[in-house]
């Protein structure tokens, strides 16, 4: 019996890293319509990977014992988090969606064949 099985649509944030790495598209959807509170930008943007044949996992918060080992999608709050994670990624650029229901789909370009910053943004941005 193998031990190592994977939810079917959730990933904790080092699967996230590791199946970007790999080729899946990183996507930013927006749950909460941007707005701004002082000098920064406030919303609600979730993250799944989408494999090429088009499955998608939800990305979740590792479980700790203040959530009771609950497992939860990630949220981020705010735009500055959302750059923070996809540079953290290795991404360059960031399109992010910033109406409530839209979305932004993102893929590392294989670093041999790097394209430069614009073709790579003008791939990427795909609704």
């Amino acid at each position: 019996m193998s031990w190592d099985i994977e939810a079917p649509n959730v990933v904790t944030e080092a699967r996230f890293r590791e199946l970007v790495e790999r080729g899946y598209s990183a996507e930013i959807l927006c749950q909460e319509t941007a707005h701004q509170k002082g000098p920064s930008y406030y919303g609600v943007w979730i993250m799944r990977v989408v494999s090429d044949e088009g499955v998608e996992k939800l990305l979740v918060t590792a479980r700790t014992r203040t959530t009771y080992n609950d497992i939860k999608i990630r949220e981020f709050k705010t735009v500055s988090g959302v750059v923070s994670f996809f540079l953290g990624l290795g991404f360059t650029h960031v399109d992010l969606p910033l109406v409530a229901g839209t979305s932004r789909s993102h893929k590392l370009a294989p670093s041999a064949t790097a394209p430069t910053d614009k073709a790579a943004s003008d791939k990427s941005a795909d609704s």
